[in-house]
């Protein structure tokens, strides 16, 4: 029977690794848990999960000015037993690892290290000092959801829950404009399905209607305070929403995605804009918009015309520099490059050079 990540995490945790810990160095103050890169902190692992980078890990938080980080990784590699529940403790591989048996020291996945530089490696700053809109900004939703979701399974000084409290979710302002820029993103597209239909192009509007599908769901999570996952995990993350939302319109947009006319595309896209705009005005982020759809101008395609709630967001937005930001939004709401998005330091380098 499969055992999920997290689970195995925390039973390594508790009954392996805190007690060698304790005996080999007492009463370390410290915190523990799974957070980080891994299907298991999303909790969507599977036995495929397996294969990589998967099996009894979780890092290990020592306080602040506390050099004995070397001595303790060393300890665990020396003392852990070499299989727990089953699965080695031991992983195998250059780069990506793997569980595998050995007969030497065991070169495990418990990462040790102080909370700030954990953080700072992660995300690039340590999100217990002030928080900056640019630091928001320039930090993929992905690595938000990989510091933020997971499970603390012990906190002895309060630095790890404390770190992460603060990244729960963006400031009010910079949530408006995020998804101002997400509303955005789907206006500028959602002409395009009937016009490239009516020059008989279905594929490009199929392309089209798939990338505002990618937009319509990622909306839905930034709506309610979800950060969006790596892409494979948007669906499954998708499915975790209310039911209200996920029920009522992951068949319409498996519908527009199945869709091999244009017609019938743009039926199913204009229900699903609908329902996300009714879901926008529940928020009560902004006065009530019109929910329904219309032509594009003077042309018969069906849209919402989404820049009006991208507008009405925007006016809600309290720091005027921030409302006076052109409308690219996050780092990954204007990029999708994976080298770049996993590269705290890149990121971090292409947003900042807007804000000088």
């Amino acid at each position: 029977m499969f055992t999920p990540g997290l689970d195995l995490s925390r039973r390594f945790y508790t009954e392996v690794v805190r007690p060698l810990l304790h005996d080999r160095f007492g009463d370390v103050p410290h915190a523990a848990a799974r957070i980080g890169p891994g299907s298991e902190v999303l909790g969507f692992d599977t036995p495929r999960s397996a294969d990589h980078e998967w099996g009894p890990r979780l890092q290990l938080f020592l306080e602040r000015g506390d050099d004995r980080g070397p001595a303790v990784h060393a300890a665990l590699a020396d003392d852990l037993p070499k299989e727990f529940l089953g699965h080695p403790t031991h992983f195998a591989g250059e780069g990506v690892g793997v569980m595998a048996h050995t007969d030497g020291p065991v070169d495990h996945r418990v990462e040790v290290a102080t909370v700030g530089a954990w953080f700072t490696a992660h995300l690039g700053f340590d999100p217990r000092v002030d928080l900056t809109t640019a630091d928001w900004l320039a930090t993929p939703t992905q690595k938000l959801a990989e510091a933020t979701c997971g499970e603390v399974f012990h906190d002895g000084f309060g630095a790890l829950t404390s770190a992460r409290r603060r990244l729960a979710w963006y400031p009010d302002d910079v949530w408006r404009y995020v998804l101002a820029c997400q509303w955005r993103r789907l206006s500028q597209e959602e002409a395009f399905v009937g016009r490239c239909g009516e020059v008989g192009d279905e594929l490009g509007s199929a392309v089209v209607a798939a990338r505002q599908v990618r937009d319509l769901v990622r909306l839905c999570l930034l709506a309610h305070r979800r950060y969006p996952p790596y892409s494979k995990w948007v669906g499954s993350a998708f499915r975790t929403l209310p039911e209200r939302v996920s029920a009522e319109l992951a068949p319409v947009l498996s519908a527009v995605l199945a869709a091999t006319g244009w017609r019938a595309r743009e039926e199913h896209l204009a229900t699903a804009y609908t329902a996300v705009a009714r879901e926008h005005n529940r928020l009560g982020l902004t006065p009530p918009i019109d929910p329904s759809t219309r032509p594009y101008h003077s042309r018969p395609y069906r849209v919402l015309h989404a820049e009006r709630f991208a507008d009405a967001l925007v006016e809600g937005i309290a720091d005027t520099a921030l409302r006076a930001r052109p409308w690219t939004g996050a780092v990954d709401q204007f990029a999708d490059n994976t080298d770049l998005l996993s590269d705290s330091a890149l990121t971090r380098k292409t947003v900042y050079h807007s804000f000088e």
